[in-house]
């Protein structure tokens, strides 16, 4: 597995998303050949070929993987009330299965799979439920109660089913809320005031940027097999020590390590071991004593 992009021919799709738009020129300024799919045309996307079709389609997804080396599959209803929820679910495992089925029989060497940390069913989570530990890792227990949270869960089983059928390496990153440095800034100040509802997601976030950088180092990383993991940048969002607030909004929930300062409550250690990630962009706030 090569681990430069450098003259290799990678297909995007979702590229015209929040993370999609980013991505594209990261790995086009890494010297990568750039193909997009898209359900909708945007004419500020700028790639070597870019096309409109869907991801559900089989004659769509088959053209776009025409000459691909890799691929970065994007495209996904990206909430659980974004669309009824037989379109959410059916929308997302369609595509991931269409995609990397079709990928894997062309005998392309390797995806990335844009993962949700709502897969492990909490963040979207109908009932007042608490994670089972923290940090959050890859072993933490699921409760699903949402299509949304089951359809990137199932997305995950078939990224493993991909790999011992077809070979292809696969991973999927468990993305946290993603966003533009000026909207994190923002939600923020959401965590400040309402600091409780921030637990299920161990307060956590990445910047499009990193977003983007995960993706690119997830397509040379040289490890083999389907993994999924929590992604996230090294602090939170909230302005309040971690400890503080574990104690405060999660009292009942074993710690299996202390937390420093503003540090995330989830295990990042897959990340920085299996594609050598760490964020670069974290949200400067000030540190503050957590109100009564």
């Amino acid at each position: 597995m090569t681990t430069d992009l450098n003259g290799a021919h990678v297909l995007v799709t979702g590229a015209s998303g929040r993370i999609g738009t980013v991505t594209v020129p990261h790995l086009r300024e890494l010297g990568a050949h750039v193909t997009t799919l898209s359900i909708a045309g945007n004419p500020g996307l700028e790639a070597d070929r870019v096309l409109v079709g869907d991801t559900r389609s089989q004659d769509d997804v088959a053209d776009a993987l025409d000459g691909i080396d890799l691929v970065v599959h994007l495209a996904a209803l990206a909430h659980r009330d974004i669309a009824p929820p037989y379109d959410v679910y059916s929308t997302n495992v369609v595509s991931t299965f269409n995609v990397l089925a079709q990928a894997g029989a062309a005998g392309i060497g390797r995806a990335v799979v844009a993962g949700s940390i709502n897969s492990y069913g909490l963040p979207m989570n109908r009932h007042p439920v608490h994670p089972a530990y923290f940090p959050l890792d890859t072993d933490i227990p699921v409760d699903i109660s949402d299509w949304y949270s089951l359809s990137k869960r199932n997305d995950e089983n078939t990224a493993r089913m991909a790999w011992r059928q077809w070979g292809i390496d696969i991973i999927t990153l468990r993305f946290p809320h993603v966003h533009d440095e000026a909207a994190l800034r923002e939600h923020a100040r959401f965590h400040h005031d309402h600091p409780h509802a921030g637990v299920t997601e161990a307060w956590s976030y990445l910047t499009t940027t990193d977003a983007a950088r995960a993706i690119a180092l997830s397509l040379t990383a040289t490890t083999t097999g389907a993994h999924a993991f929590f992604l996230a940048a090294g602090d939170t969002l909230a302005p309040y020590r971690t400890e503080d607030l574990l104690t405060a909004h999660a009292p009942d929930v074993p710690r299996l390590r202390r937390f420093i300062d503003r540090e995330v409550p989830i295990d990042l250690t897959p990340a920085r071991s299996l594609i050598g990630f760490e964020a670069h962009h974290l949200i400067d706030l000030p540190t503050l004593d957590l109100p009564a």
